[in-house]
């Protein structure tokens, strides 16, 4: 049992580091699917890739949750594509994101005796 609520707390620790990282994108400006996660790869360097798998169930998960915002338009290619952008919610929930963040990277520096 206690392996399993490990594996559960794992994913969850996962999904919530990549709402993160897209809504952090998305304050950058309105952007769709692939311009984020180029956005994700690029401002990593190169280090963490978003497959599409892992992307669009976020997207649609942050949408639902009213963090983010879309709406079809057209790309500078002339294809149909839907674009996302962060709600007021979506950027209150960046920062209470990012303060639990900071605190458990400090947490872990502490453990790893990186202060």
């Amino acid at each position: 049992m206690a392996e399993k609520e490990n594996y559960k707390n794992r994913i969850e620790l996962l999904q919530g580091t990549l709402d993160m990282l897209i809504l952090q994108t998305l304050q950058w400006g309105t952007q769709h699917g692939y311009g984020i996660s180029q956005a994700i790869r690029a401002s990593s360097g190169e280090v963490l890739h978003v497959e599409t798998g892992s992307l669009y169930p976020a997207l649609h998960r942050l949408e639902r949750q009213k963090w983010i915002a879309s709406e079809w338009r057209l790309t500078e290619s002339r294809q149909l594509a839907k674009y996302y952008r962060i709600t007021t919610a979506g950027k209150k929930q960046l920062a209470e994101n990012r303060s639990r963040w900071e605190q458990m990277v400090i947490a872990i520096g502490g453990v790893l005796g990186m202060e």
